[in-house]
């Protein structure tokens, strides 16, 4: 069975033709254009799968809060204006004639890690992508759990420090609000104002700055605080963190180190694991909703 696969980020969106071996071809990659809007996005992307031939079915792994059983948005942010209410499937299946399934992105990459990926060894596992904000899924028995409303694991508005009282985006008192990506640049420009990204941050750190290395753990142990509530919530066998930032394995080492000096021995058994397929988990995810 071939999968034709697309997976729609803020930034870019990643397509390809998947088979069952989590193989992909003709894979292509373009900027999404996310700020002009939700239609354009989707009409970009008809246009993008019209290219394709040769596949059985479609599958679309999409930022946003999802309805999978009905395939639409059902929450965007501002990162994409007017995507919420998107009936994504009815709009793919009527111009292609195909079955279409849609998933939210975390949860696509989550099961491309169950897949494909170094979830493979477990039943059950939490996945946790940090970048812009911090996004989350829970698989249970290989299944995403999705809660009453469709909507589980937003895991990155959990609360994680008391109010602050201050008017801004840093009064939130939210996990992605102390331990995003965006959270760890804000905290590393504070003390250099040169660290415009992850990137930079990292280069410096690599030069043995002192002052950022302190930054590092103190957003590690922003990270630590999430996990080790979601380990003593959950009891999971593996948590799976993602996104660029935790493609070091070193920086995955302190966060296991840390979250290990947070959690009840009960729970020691865990384990902390780097995401395996890179910017590859969403597409592979996706097309797992056909090819399991």
């Amino acid at each position: 069975m071939k999968i034709l696969a697309a997976d729609i980020g803020g930034t870019n969106t990643k397509m390809g033709i998947c088979d069952e071996r989590g193989n992909i071809e003709q894979f292509k990659e373009y900027p999404t254009e996310s700020l002009m809007g939700g239609p354009h996005v989707i009409e970009k992307l008809l246009s993008e799968l019209a290219a394709y031939a040769d596949y059985d079915a479609i599958a679309i792994s999409t930022a946003g809060q999802v309805n999978s059983d009905e395939g639409y948005i059902v929450y965007a942010n501002d990162n994409i204006p007017n995507y919420t209410g998107m009936k994504i499937r009815e709009i793919v299946e009527n111009r292609f004639h195909k079955p279409v399934m849609v998933e939210n992105d975390v949860n696509a990459a989550a099961l491309g890690e169950a897949y494909f990926g170094v979830g493979e060894l477990y039943q059950d596992f939490l996945c946790l992508t940090f970048g812009t904000g911090i996004g989350g899924s829970i698989v249970i028995d290989r299944q995403i759990y999705r809660g009453a409303n469709g909507v589980a694991a937003e895991f990155g508005h959990i609360v994680t420090h008391p109010l602050s009282g201050k008017s801004d985006g840093e009064g939130k008192p939210y996990y992605e609000t102390y331990a995003s990506a965006t959270a760890l640049v804000r905290m590393a420009q504070q003390v250099d104002s040169e660290c415009v990204d992850g990137k930079v941050f990292f280069g410096k750190i690599r030069l043995g700055n002192e002052p950022l290395q302190q930054i590092l753990h103190a957003w590690t142990a922003e990270v630590a605080i999430g996990l080790a509530s979601l380990i003593h919530i959950f009891n999971p066998s593996a948590i799976i963190v993602g996104g660029g930032v935790m493609e070091q394995d070193e920086l995955v080492r302190l966060v296991e180190v840390q979250t290990q000096e947070l959690i009840m021995e009960s729970f020691a058994d865990v384990k902390i694991l780097k995401a395996s397929l890179g910017n590859k988990a969403g597409l592979l995810g996706a097309a797992s909703l056909f090819l399991r």
